[in-house]
C-alpha cells in the first residue's frame, strides 16, 4: 500500500493531468495489414473543415513504427466529436505518400471505417467516426 504521502501526490497529479469539468477522450487506432517492409506509420485526424483541404494541417497526428501485421495508434486527449482518419504506411520513411503513373499509390493506406477511394479518396461522409467521452476504438485495414 503507498503512503500518505505518495497518494496524494499521485491523486494531485491525476487532477492536474485532467482539469476539472474538462471531457476528453482517447482513440485507440488498431491498423491491420501492415507490410513487413517495415517504415513509418503516419496517421492524421480531422475534421469535416479539415478533410479535404490538402494545405491544412490534421487536427492531430501520429508517426510511429510500422510493425507487420498490426499497429496501435492511442490518440490521447481528442476532443468528442465527428472526425475522419487518414493513414498510410511510408515504407521507404520519406515523409510523403508515394505515387506512380497517373497516382496510383505505392504503398498501402487506409481511411476510417474502411472507406474506398473511388478515383479519389473518399468523401468525409464516407470515413467519418464519432469520439465519445473515454475509451474508444476503430480499426483499420491498409489497402
Amino acid at each position: 500500500m503507498l503512503g500518505a504521502g505518495v497518494s496524494r501526490w499521485l491523486m494531485a497529479v491525476v487532477l492536474v493531468a485532467m482539469p476539472v469539468g474538462a471531457s476528453a477522450a482517447t482513440l485507440a487506432v488498431k491498423v491491420e495489414d501492415i507490410d513487413s517492409k517495415g517504415g513509418i506509420l503516419r496517421l492524421s485526424l480531422y475534421d469535416e473543415a479539415g478533410w479535404s483541404k490538402a494545405e491544412d494541417a490534421p487536427l492531430m497526428s501520429a508517426n510511429v513504427p510500422a510493425v507487420a501485421p498490426e499497429t496501435v495508434v492511442v490518440l490521447k486527449d481528442v476532443k468528442p466529436g465527428v472526425y475522419g482518419i487518414k493513414t498510410f504506411q511510408d515504407a521507404n520513411s520519406n515523409g510523403r505518400f508515394d505515387q506512380g503513373f497517373l497516382g496510383i499509390p505505392l504503398e498501402r493506406y487506409g481511411f476510417s471505417r474502411d472507406a474506398r477511394p473511388f478515383l479519389s479518396e473518399p468523401g468525409f461522409n464516407r470515413a467519418k467516426i464519432t469520439v465519445g467521452e473515454g475509451e474508444n476504438e476503430i480499426t483499420i485495414h491498409l489497402q
